[in-house]
């Protein structure tokens, strides 16, 4: 037999010839024939037992270096503008090596996430271990996978925490980075598909998914919102020194003051109203409406700006905030906090004693605020029980808040905005992340007050900008389209109500729909199918009206702490009036559409790890009572099944198609229902109903209902499914789903 190399030798081999790695080229190498081979793949089966080794298909590498051709994920550019790379696989018992992108001229751009194949040079001298060029492009942002990491002998499996997700990833034994069984961890799709299973591996452990906190850092790593401050913005942050007077109006000695929630960190809006003393306005107010000078700290292409623009929005959790900008700025500098100088930017607005605006004025200014107040608060002193610190300030300050809001809600009554009514979950935590209660908000006149003095604000902002013919980004909603019009009368119709029809539609018309529901049963309901027929708004370069505020003009001004939108508009009325070199920039405008899309895009996400928040956070207040009894009403129909919103929680939860009975129910996707086969029973939206909890998964955040009672009644006892299922043809379906959809529509005349 001939003489077999040792593994350091094979080690060796394989490290100075990593062009030839496969088994033939080292046994031809060493001279291995015949039986020799077999020893030969012992040698390297105990090699990569031990680690020493990798295999992909038929070819063997040092599990410690790395292939001359491998597959890369690209880096953010650093602090100098290099680009690095990191591995797809690493195997190695170290830190993966740091790759250093070596562009050379003809590549094309690339940013981080981007895959690339590149070819490797070990080079040595320098803080990185390898420089790569390209040999081609493959794409972007692998596929994220997030759910519960369940340990097996072949390494593990992925359980997804998606709502409604069934589907599992297989991981293998080196791709598990040592996960635990039940941790929740990320990771990203490998491999192509074959037969089984998908593949992935893990790219970071994220803890006990029961844990406190755990709840929204699952939404925050599912929907990819940023969490962490790179190093460079968090040292321009903190380099930051407070604004100065010079260039700015002195505003110090108006007594403005912040309004907000009680638990609020950040405060950006400030708020005066004094009677108007200019002659031809009797009984008009002059509104002033201070806002924080964000766009002094935050310049267009710095640190700063990148990643404020990234992350579009600060995203709000019961637990904890992601903040568009850190905490330096958004809780301090920028923070219109009681008794110290705040830059700011403020209009100054009059308006008749019916509430329509006659003039506005902006100014870039220095404010001190009078008082840090709450909503609660002002509304207590309002109704006759100020305290200590609202008492001086009712006659002089809150008084006429109150007056001028007055006139406002009378040309609001004019203008007709959507006037829904939905109540806001709140949802209380313990110190250990335990849910305690979910309340719903009361909603003060003190909310309506700020609400309708920042709206007077922001169509300020827009009809200057628009007069000034200066860029801007415009907050756009739409009107509804007819099929979606059309559904909600449907609901309305089955709810006893009527809309209006062969019209233009308004607002009005909406409102005058949600004005016969109110003090009903379908309070409720109609709003929340109003609110679903209605567009999503979004920010464009373009004006195209804002349908459910009923104006013309109207873009985002009063947020800038937690919007990227306003921070544009702050800009733009900078570069508009001349206030210094920190207003819109060429670039800024060439970017506007970009921009806009990129920010509707972080709001959505924003909205939905909201929503998937709350919807966890209310399966775990739900777990301990499955099995318990709840009221609710229909608040969707689908072909798969029915959703019912609790009453108690406002929770939502399925009942699923297989549970409805024993009988086949046609979907009717035109009237919103479902009609038995046998005994003709129909469910629609708007129906009471009585259900069981069958099932409340925290992780996931779905509820499962069992139905117990429609309206009042027991569920009728179809059929029993028997025999072999033979589908209708097309045209007899079509005709049947007819004939029930003519007798649905008999019984609601």
């Amino acid at each position: 037999m001939e003489q077999l190399p040792s593994k350091e030798q094979i080690l060796q081999w394989i490290t100075e010839n990593p062009g030839l790695v496969a088994k033939r080229d080292i046994a031809k190498a060493f001279g291995i024939k015949g039986a020799g081979r077999i020893e030969l793949k012992r040698l390297l089966k105990e090699l990569e037992e031990d680690g020493a080794l990798t295999k992909k298909k038929r070819s063997y590498r040092d599990a410690a270096s790395l292939p001359p051709v491998s597959l890369l994920t690209m880096l953010p550019p650093d602090d100098q503008g290099d680009l690095f790379a990191q591995p797809i696989e690493w195997a190695g018992e170290d830190p993966a090596p740091r790759i250093l992108f070596v562009a050379k001229k003809g590549d094309p751009a690339l940013a981080g996430g981007d895959r690339i194949l590149a070819r490797l040079t070990e080079v040595a001298g320098h803080p990185w271990a390898y420089e790569a060029r390209l040999i081609r492009r493959l794409g972007s942002n692998p596929l994220k996978v997030l759910g519960v990491f369940r340990s097996t002998a072949e390494g593990g499996r992925i359980l997804p925490i998606d709502k409604g997700s069934d589907k599992e990833w297989r991981v293998a034994r080196d791709a598990t980075m040592e996960a635990r069984d039940g941790e929740l961890v990320e990771a990203e799709a490998v491999g192509r598909r074959s037969m089984g299973l998908p593949q992935a591996r893990v790219t970071a452990r994220l803890g006990d998914p029961t844990g406190p906190r755990a709840v929204s850092l699952i939404a925050i790593h599912q929907h990819g919102i940023p969490d962490r401050f790179p190093d460079p913005v968090i040292a321009e942050a903190e380099a930051m020194k407070p604004a100065g007077i010079k260039g700015r109006d002195d505003l110090r000695d108006l007594p403005l003051v912040t309004i907000d929630p009680v638990d609020a960190r950040d405060r950006d809006d400030a708020v005066y109203v004094e009677h108007d003393k200019e002659q031809g306005n009797p009984g008009g107010f002059v509104i002033w409406v201070a806002i924080a000078d964000v766009a002094h700290y935050v310049r267009p292409g710095s640190a700063l700006d990148r990643e404020a623009r990234k992350r579009g929005n600060s995203t709000y959790f019961p637990d904890r905030v992601v903040p568009m900008l850190p905490d330096v700025l958004s809780g301090d500098l920028c923070s219109l906090h009681e008794h110290v100088d705040r830059a700011c930017l403020a209009v100054r607005m009059r308006i008749d004693a019916q509430g329509h605006k006659i003039s506005h004025r902006f100014v870039r200014g220095l404010m001190r605020s009078a008082a840090s107040l709450n909503y609660e608060q002002v509304q207590s002193a309002i109704d006759g029980r100020p305290d200590d610190v609202t008492g001086p300030l009712l006659d002089p300050i809150l008084r006429p808040l109150y007056a001028a809001y007055a006139a406002l809600k009378h040309a609001r009554a004019i203008r007709q905005p959507l006037d829904l009514d939905l109540p806001e979950r709140r949802i209380v935590l313990s110190e250990d992340g335990k849910v305690l209660s979910v309340d719903f908000k009361e909603r003060f006149d003190a909310h309506k007050l700020i609400e309708e003095f920042m709206v007077l604000a922001n169509v300020a902002a827009a009809e200057e900008l628009v007069a000034k013919k200066t860029p801007l980004l415009f907050r756009v909603h739409e009107e509804p389209s007819m099929d979606k019009i059309e559904a909600l009368r449907e609901v309305a119709e089955a709810s006893g109500f009527t809309l209006a029809k062969g019209q233009v539609l308004k607002t009005s018309h909406l409102n005058r729909l949600l004005a016969q529901a109110e003090g009903t049963e379908f309070d409720e309901l109609m709003n929340i199918s109003a609110l679903r027929s209605m567009t999503q708004a979004y920010y464009f370069p373009e004006n195209f009206g804002h349908f459910g505020l009923a104006l013309r003009n109207y873009a985002h001004f009063t947020s800038p702490i937690r919007r990227y939108s306003d921070l544009i508009v702050h800009r733009a009325l900078i570069a508009a009036h001349g206030w210094g070199k920190d207003g819109l920039t060429p670039q800024d405008i060439e970017s506007l559409e970009e921009t806009a899309k990129l920010i509707s895009d972080t709001e959505r996400r924003s909205m939905m790890a909201e929503r998937d928040t709350t919807d966890r956070y209310l399966a775990a207040f739900l777990a301990d009572r499955v099995g318990s009894e709840f009221t609710g009403r229909i608040s969707g129909v689908q072909r798969f099944g029915v959703f019912v919103k609790l009453d108690e929680t406002g929770a939502d939860g399925l009942i699923p198609i297989r549970d409805l009975g024993r009988e086949y129910f046609h979907h009717d996707p035109d009237t919103q229902t479902l009609i038995g086969a046998d005994t003709g029973l129909t469910i629609g939206i708007g129906q009471r109903v009585t259900v069981r909890l069958a099932e409340a998964i925290p992780v996931t955040g779905g509820l499962m209902l069992q139905l117990l009672a429609i309206e009042g009644a027991a569920l009728p006892q179809g059929k029993p499914r028997r025999g072999r299922y033979s589908p209708r043809k097309p045209g007899q379906r079509a005709a049947k789903d007819a004939a029930i959809k003519r007798k649905v529509l008999r019984k609601r005349k």
